[in-house]
């Protein structure tokens, strides 16, 4: 736990989960330089209640502002992670005050007039976001977006202007930055260009030239990465009721390759992203897999599968938390991976041959096999 010092009082703020080795802090400069700037503008204290903040990486902002008091802060987020975190906050330093926590997947709020954009590593992300919300901004609506120096392009700056309006941004203050956007009504905005479907290309098993389901934010949303083009190549030839795991299922298509290679699985497509999941539940249907079954579940990596009741699990795992590079996700993905896997279970892991998770995979399961490399990633197979 850290303590974060915000204009209207410290706050005990922690991630979810909370790993204590990676020492990483729920907030950062971005989220300390908005909340600065709404005290010191008096903007929070003049809003009028309708208050969205979307985005909110662990829920700093969120739990500020309603501490902070007389508004009831909307958060809108794409993680269940974060989403967790902010629940945790809430409680701890703002047991008495309102908030509305809501998903990318739910009705946005139908009025806002104080709206705090935490700009995502993903454009698309922010696209989808600004079209769903636009309807509910007005003419008096503040708008405020705040990110580091390294989140924040031209193109960020773009994307406000023409979906919102007229937009500027602040100087840099360690190494963050703001954003002000001015709402202009009747704007033509365009259509929101999300979810992207398009047909896989050929040589990559059951999944060649089929039809995959993006939605905004998911990784590679715009292609097939190389390294789940390397896994789909070289997946596991199983029969029979297998119980198949597609654990960070991105945009499901692994998980929808098992169920076409082996139509008797009972697929679980999960990921702590919402975006990740719509998109997998999309793919899979769209792909009409015969006889299979699935189900679609967003959570903490394996967290809430009771042990021994999978038989393989399908993973491709990320290597960041937002700007920070860490194993934390892998290493919590492979040790619930381990726990789910029944005797005779597999885990199998597309990974770049970098970061040496072979190491990590032999300790835990006590046996890591090479199944296929290129110069870039590697497959690994480990069994229970």
């Amino acid at each position: 736990m850290h303590r974060f010092s915000s204009p209207w009082g410290d706050l005990d703020l922690t991630r979810y989960p909370d790993e204590p080795r990676e020492q990483l802090r729920a907030w950062d400069a971005a989220d300390a330089y908005a909340l600065r700037h709404l005290a010191d503008s008096g903007t929070a204290a003049a809003a009028p209640g309708a208050t969205a903040v979307v985005g909110d990486r662990w829920g700093a902002l969120t739990t500020a502002l309603a501490v902070h008091g007389g508004t009831r802060p909307t958060l809108v987020t794409d993680s269940y992670l974060g989403r967790r975190a902010a629940e945790a906050n809430l409680r701890r330093n703002a047991p008495t005050a309102a908030a509305d926590l809501r998903t990318t997947r739910d009705e946005p709020p139908a009025r806002v007039d104080l709206l705090v954009v935490r700009v995502p590593k993903s454009l698309a992300l922010l696209e989808d976001q600004l079209h769903r919300l636009a309807p509910a901004v007005h003419a008096g609506t503040t708008v405020l977006g705040t990110g580091m120096v390294s989140e924040i392009h031209t193109s960020t700056l773009r994307l406000f202007e023409r979906i919102i309006g007229p937009t500027t941004t602040s100087l840099a203050v360690r190494k963050a930055r703001l954003v002000f956007s001015t709402p202009e009504p009747g704007l033509a905005r365009g259509a929101n260009p999300w979810p992207l479907r398009y047909a896989l290309p050929d040589g990559i098993g059951a999944m060649s030239g089929r039809t995959v389901v993006n939605h905004a934010g998911v990784f590679c949303a715009d292609r097939l990465d190389l390294g789940t083009r390397l896994l789909l190549a070289h997946l596991p030839e199983r029969t029979g009721p297998d119980r198949v795991v597609d654990l960070g299922c991105g945009n499901g298509v692994l998980g929808t390759a098992a169920a076409l290679a082996n139509p008797d699985a009972d697929v679980l497509f999960t990921d702590e992203s919402y975006q990740a999941v719509a998109s997998a539940r999309e793919t899979f249907h769209a792909n009409a897999v015969p006889g299979a079954t699935a189900r679609f579940a967003v959570g903490d990596a394996l967290t809430a599968l009771p042990p021994g009741s999978a038989d393989l699990v399908l993973l491709n795992p990320p290597f960041h938390s937002h700007r920070a590079t860490t194993d934390a996700a892998a290493r919590r993905m492979f040790g619930t991976a381990s726990a789910a896997l029944a005797p005779g279970g597999e885990l199998r892991v597309v990974a770049n041959r970098h970061l040496g998770y072979h190491v990590r995979l032999r300790r835990l399961f006590g046996n890591c096999d090479v199944v296929a490399a290129n110069p870039k990633y590697v497959v690994l197979r480990s069994t229970t």
